[in-house]
């Protein structure tokens, strides 16, 4: 692998105009790590030079008090301010700055060692895009707490099961990625499920992942982690990227179960010996809307994801192409005239005894929930078409 040498800049120096952009970019962020920054830059620096890498080392302050930022710009790297707290908002503020073709990113704790740098390199060299660091088999003592320790497997584990990857750790610090790749990425979260964010968009963009099996050390300084709210942050991306887990699938559920107990209220078959009344109804009923609101939201969730973060959804683009808000809109008129001859049903009943006590519950239940779906629906159907408005927009 032949790369041009060139001197690692300073911080506050810039390139001489027509220079050749750095080949490998390394991104460290930062908040109060004065005891580790200094040594971190000088490592990283020292690795691509002894590695003949063109390359920049890029500390992104976030938010530091300790002068952090100082220290880094002393040892040689390119200081980035980002006062917007989180570890998704460094990184993405360093990327923004990276100049090189391969971006390798490190904590800034020396957990990780910089001379594995050249072992994720390599990887984007033989075609990776994105590679990930593996360090389960290899944690050294006092490194990763028992927390830690059963949380991300597990968590990874579930990440490996919503959205089809094949990644060990999901949540490991060190990485590399191409530069070219970050667009399709289009990474948007803040905090530390950023690491999530990345595994699942480089799956759904189909990009090459690979792992790198690397050891991990005891941090120096105290550690920012917290283990429960972090790993709540990385479970919500999780999910929040699976809006067919989430709520397609729950909302399938419950509005077949729904419809089955209603369906059995009215032709008066008994389950387990027991028949069923007004109170199952309102229960079937219940998991009826439930059931349907859940299932607009999910399509409102796919149709954002198309539409804003570039997701590849092949069942939406096949339903987009088929299914128009016409199509919804004339759903919810047929249900919705079915709820109101309902209605009119039971108001007739009603009225033929004098408008006195309601006989009329069971039906007077159904028909409200019928409404409520047909009136669901038309109000979804334009939710996800006001979202589609930007896909038109895009293809003028």
């Amino acid at each position: 692998m032949q790369m041009r040498t060139t001197e690692i800049l300073p911080a506050g120096e810039e390139q001489p105009r027509g220079a050749a952009a750095s080949r490998v970019s390394v991104v460290i962020p930062c908040l109060d790590e004065a005891e580790t920054i200094g040594e971190c830059v000088s490592r990283a620096r020292d690795v691509l030079a002894r590695s003949d890498f063109d390359g920049e080392v890029i500390v992104v302050d976030n938010g530091s008090t300790d002068g952090s930022g100082a220290l880094a710009r002393g040892a040689g790297a390119l200081v980035v301010d980002e006062p917007r707290r989180g570890y998704g908002s460094a990184y993405l503020a360093g990327l923004s700055a990276a100049r090189g073709d391969y971006i390798v990113m490190v904590d800034a704790d020396l957990t990780y060692d910089f001379d594995e740098i050249p072992r994720f390199v390599d990887e984007l060299e033989r075609g990776a895009q994105v590679v990930i660091g593996n360090r389960m088999q290899s944690i050294k003592p006092g490194a990763m707490s028992w927390v830690s320790r059963v949380g991300n497997p597990l968590l990874s584990g579930f990440l490996n099961v919503l959205h089809r990857t094949n990644v060990g750790d999901a949540h490991c610090g060190m990485r590399a990625v191409r530069r070219s790749a970050l667009p399709k990425l289009n990474l948007r979260t803040t905090g530390m499920e950023f690491a999530s964010e990345m595994i699942i968009r480089a799956t759904r963009e189909r990009l090459d992942v690979r792992e790198v099996p690397i050891e991990l050390h005891p941090r120096v300084g105290r550690s920012k982690l917290e283990p429960f709210r972090d790993g709540w942050r990385h479970l919500r991306v999780i999910l929040v990227y699976n809006p067919t887990f989430l709520f397609l699938i729950p909302g399938a559920v419950m509005l077949f179960a729904g419809s089955v107990v209603t369906l059995l209220v009215f032709v008066h078959v008994a389950v387990f010996g027991r028949n069923l009344y007004i109170h199952s109804l309102i229960l079937g009923c219940l998991l009826v809307l439930i059931g349907v609101q859940a299932i607009g939201t999910g399509l409102a969730a796919r149709a954002f994801g198309v539409y804003f973060i570039s997701d590849q959804d092949r069942l939406f683009q096949k339903l987009r192409a088929r299914v128009r808000l016409e199509h919804g809109l004339v759903l919810a008129a047929l249900l919705g005239l079915a709820g109101l001859a309902l209605v009119g049903i039971v108001v007739g009943r009603w009225a033929s005894h004098g408008f006195g006590t309601l006989g009329e519950a069971r039906l007077a239940i159904l028909a409200a929930t019928v409404v409520s779906v047909a009136a669901q629906i038309f109000f979804t159907s334009f939710l996800i078409s006001i979202i589609g408005l930007r896909r038109q927009r895009d293809d003028l």
